[in-house]
């Protein structure tokens, strides 16, 4: 497992993920992002955008994995916030870009099923 040098990239391609959190059995989190072990690739996560699409407010935490496939013990990013009724949170913009490394991955919790959507941006880079 090694990232590669971002100096000498040799290709950039932008993602975008976009879905509905439809569970919230816990502790089920659902994977955001996903840089498996051995890629040779490096994610540069430009926006995490949540948006509540309920009448009330929803909980959302976003998570950093130590492993991929929301394996190991999670690091908050953002620990339980509120979203309130036909809200948006901006967990993540180009101002505060974070990395996503080989054997690493981002999921999010919601405390009610259907309630949140989660857009994410990445560049996939190796």
């Amino acid at each position: 497992m090694s990232n590669p040098n971002i100096i000498n990239v040799s290709s950039i391609v932008g993602n975008v993920s976009s879905f509905l959190v439809s569970s919230t059995a816990s502790p089920f989190t659902t994977a955001i992002a996903n840089n498996p072990a051995s890629s040779n690739k490096i994610y540069k996560i430009n926006s995490i955008i949540v948006a509540n699409v309920s009448a009330s407010a929803c909980n959302v935490t976003i998570n950093l994995y130590p492993q991929d496939d929301l394996a190991g013990t999670a690091t908050a990013i953002a620990s339980t916030v509120s979203v309130p009724a036909y809200a948006s949170l901006i967990v993540l913009d180009r101002t505060t870009t974070m990395y996503l490394l080989e054997d690493k991955s981002l999921g999010i919790v919601a405390g009610t099923a259907n309630a949140v959507t989660v857009t994410t941006s990445w560049d996939e880079m190796s």
